[in-house]
């Protein structure tokens, strides 16, 4: 379903990716994990569009959307929660997900049913601020913003930071029933390796912009751990 190949970027002299491959498959959750600061989130802002690669091509299907802006790659099936969820505080909880209707195929102005049915509480907060809300409802806003666009792939960068252990849980819940139900493919950049494990079916370990190792989750080794994930 998304495919890159050979990706590179650079902030000025720095060259963050070198040369990144990967293969996302559809129906599936692949997660990027790595220490922090080896391009993780780079590599998510090559994939959505909101940094243009200095080299190397990104599929979606058969289509190649390495030119691309963001916005066409949005409509094109590709959603992004980022890190630090990013919702806006100064809109009600409605107004956040009509934004994220922006990026429907099909230009649809209405939220989803089955959007609120995954995070009942957001239906509960319909008026109420994004910045009101606590950092696990703000994290489900933020999940909910890009699934009422109906992405084929969807990004994620560190969903569990600083979230409460039940709401974890819901999000590793609501991720696979995307997979099992509606074949969504998942590209999630997580440093916690439990919910990896649990949720995740294949990884990749990227190390100074690039990928070092990869295989199905069940054979992300504690001396994988220990050599590239370990502080």
């Amino acid at each position: 379903m998304l495919k890159i190949n050979e990706l590179s970027f650079s902030y000025g002299a720095i060259r963050t990716l070198q040369d990144v491959s990967m293969d996302f498959q559809e129906s599936s959750i692949t997660c990027v994990v790595g220490r922090n600061g080896v391009g993780k989130t780079t590599l998510l802002k090559n994939i959505m569009g909101v940094l243009q690669p200095s080299g190397g091509s990104l599929y979606l299907g058969d289509q190649d959307v390495t030119g691309m802006s963001a916005y066409q790659r949005a409509h094109a099936g590709l959603g992004l929660v980022p890190q630090g969820r990013q919702v806006f505080p100064k809109l009600t909880v409605e107004e956040n997900l009509l934004v994220g209707l922006e990026s429907h195929p099909k230009r649809s102005r209405k939220i989803p049913a089955s959007v609120l049915e995954m995070f009942p509480v957001l239906g509960e907060m319909l008026k109420r601020m994004g910045g009101d809300l606590s950092g696990g409802q703000q994290q489900q806003l933020a999940i909910a913003r890009a699934l009422v666009g109906e992405p084929r792939v969807l990004l994620l960068d560190e969903p569990t930071e600083g979230i409460q252990p039940n709401i974890i849980q819901l999000i590793g819940r609501v991720l696979s029933d995307l997979v099992e139900q509606h074949g969504m493919t998942v590209v999630l950049v997580e440093q916690y390796l439990d919910f990896v494990r649990e949720f995740g079916h294949n990884f990749y370990i990227m190390n100074r912009g690039r990928v070092v190792a990869d295989g199905e989750t069940e054979n992300l080794t504690d001396e994988l751990v220990s050599q590239y994930l370990s502080v």
